[in-house]
């Protein structure tokens, strides 16, 4: 592939207050029954947009062209579906239109890649299906590349002072509601939506978590194994308030993880998979991602992969990894096959790939979107009661944890050949962006973490909590920032790169990159339960350029 090719303190908020906030335009409200009432007849499954350029952005709708057909049956007629982009709400300045034709080939997905816009500038789009019209969405153009051309309408800033992403992943619609996607969506100076993957999950309902801790059941009720199945629940995800809402507030940067496709999934099978009942691996993986690439706002070009570079004025290269089509099966724990040179996570061309995209950047930053922890870690001597919760999160034995062989710590020569390659050839500013294990972590990344900090970090790494995903206070039914205050200490005492972990807490991220610092703004949600759950700023950390270390800030962003 090449970069063408890709594109390369403490705060509170109500409910009703995100609601009055959310939005200046009347199409992506987030009362439930007047935004069911907006998407009218054909737009059932909202409007979003995604993969943000200087001189354009991709536009996503599905469209009900009748009552049968809805997600995965394979019915109903093609349906011709026009778009328009305007600089405004009410659509006096449309800079852009144009028609796509849904049809049942593609679940009545459509998307629309829209160029010849401008830079760092604000649009209002909608789609309209005979004479009626979508929820008006709203998105935003990247900031200008040096030297790249000017597009059409709107007012274009030049030269951005930072840009700003939400950060998002583990969503599992069983365990609760999407309300930080809610919060999100009420926040008006974002650029995009960085999703980390996990955007759903394959279970079967009443697995994960079981049925007394589910707070709304799955569609379909059994484990996903095929088209339909898959696009059934992606359409489900996308009846949502909260999800619709942040769809059309921001556009939305996504890569995959495992649970789009089935639990600890690797290129030849997973754990959550058996040949002998569930049939082929490789057929089960391409229908997933059908259903991903129909549904998802992502460029059809990178079709088969999510890996792809984009890239924001001259603040920020941003990296997308795809860490499960190339990937070896996942090593037994304390086998010693996890430092096998010929394993690999990556594959041999993406991080070729990576390593190249990261030594010839000339942004300020180099932001990599990672779906499984990088950062190296033991976890020296936890308690015997936290041992069961965290191996059911992390993947490995009950008995103990040596090393969860899911993350980049099961393929360490890739690890290993990646970090030597920014000491080497001295590649500063690089952060690792994260989601996967339902905590959230600041992290120095050193070449090497057991004689750290005599070894210098070579990189930084912000995880993001998960969205409603079990984590440890739910594997154990006791209050969050209780029990689990031992196995964090126990981790940071055996990880002294580890500046801070949080086990307990859902919620969502906020990245802020100026050419100075870059800050994550780490948000706690108040229930996972409660669909008009609150939102609290649990804490702040920020990297400086040149120092690739991460410490505290004593305020939010913003």
């Amino acid at each position: 592939m090449t970069d063408h090719d890709q594109i390369s303190r403490r705060t509170a908020v109500t409910a009703v207050a995100a609601t009055a906030a959310l939005l200046p335009f009347a199409g992506a409200a987030t009362a439930h029954a007047q935004q069911a009432g907006e998407r009218g007849r054909f737009f059932r499954h909202g409007i979003a947009s995604g993969d943000p350029l200087p001189d354009g952005v991709l536009l996503w709708t599905r469209v009900t062209p009748t009552a049968e057909a809805t997600p995965g049956s394979g019915r109903g007629p093609d349906t011709e579906v026009g778009w328009q982009v305007a600089t405004d709400q009410d659509f006096a300045s449309v800079v852009a239109h144009g028609s796509v034709t849904a049809s049942a080939a593609a679940d009545h997905t459509v998307k629309a890649d829209v160029r010849g816009l401008r830079p760092a500038t604000r649009y209002y789009y909608r789609f309209t299906v005979d004479g009626e019209h979508s929820p008006v969405g709203r998105t935003r153009t990247a900031p200008a590349i040096p030297h790249s051309p000017q597009g059409m309408g709107g007012t274009p800033t030049t030269s951005a002072g930072n840009v700003r992403f939400g950060v998002v992943s583990c969503a599992n619609w069983e365990s609760g509601y999407f309300s930080a996607y809610r919060h999100l969506a009420a926040r008006t100076d974002l650029d995009a939506v960085l999703h980390l993957g996990d955007y759903l999950y394959e279970y079967k309902s009443g697995e994960f978590p079981d049925f007394a801790s589910a707070v709304r059941p799955h569609s379909p009720a059994h484990e996903l194994l095929t088209l339909a199945d898959y696009r059934t629940r992606h359409g489900v995800h996308k009846t949502d308030p909260d999800a619709l809402a942040m769809h059309a507030a921001h556009p939305v940067i996504a890569i995959w993880d495992d649970h789009e496709f089935a639990d600890n999934a690797w290129s030849g099978g997973a754990v959550n998979h058996s040949p002998d009942t569930e049939g082929s691996w490789a057929k089960r993986m391409a229908a997933a991602k059908q259903a991903y690439f129909e549904w998802m706002p992502v460029r059809p070009s990178t079709a088969g992969t999510t890996y792809r570079r984009l890239r924001f004025g001259t603040l920020a290269d941003l990296h997308l990894l795809d860490l499960r089509s190339f990937r070896d099966a996942q090593a037994e724990p304390g086998s010693g096959a996890v430092d096998d040179p010929g394993r690999t996570l990556t594959g041999r061309a993406q991080l070729d790939w990576l390593k190249a995209g990261l030594e010839r950047s000339d942004a300020a930053w180099r932001l990599v979107g990672t779906s499984v922890m990088v950062s190296q870690v033991a976890f020296g001597s936890i308690p015997a009661y936290l041992l069961a919760p965290l191996a059911e999160l992390l993947g490995v034995p009950k008995e103990g944890l040596a090393v969860n062989t899911d993350q980049w710590d099961g393929y360490t020569d890739d690890r290993r050949e990646l970090l030597g390659h920014l000491s080497d050839r001295g590649i500063d500013n690089t952060v690792f962006l994260t989601g996967d294990i339902h905590m959230a972590w600041a992290n120095d990344v050193p070449l090497k973490a057991a004689t750290y900090p005599v070894t210098a970090p070579v990189a930084t790494e912000f995880v993001v909590t998960s969205v409603t995903s079990d984590n440890v206070d739910d594997f154990l039914h006791v209050a969050p920032h209780t029990v689990s205050l031992a196995g964090v200490a126990a981790i940071r005492a055996a990880n002294r790169h580890v500046k801070w972990l949080d086990m307990d807490s859902h919620g969502y991220g906020v990245l802020d990159v100026t050419a100075e610092r870059t800050q994550m703004d780490f948000f706690g949600i108040s229930d996972r339960t409660d669909p008009n759950a609150t939102s609290e700023l649990l804490r702040s950390y920020r990297t400086r350029s040149g120092t690739q270390r991460v410490e505290r800030a004593d305020r939010p962003v913003g």
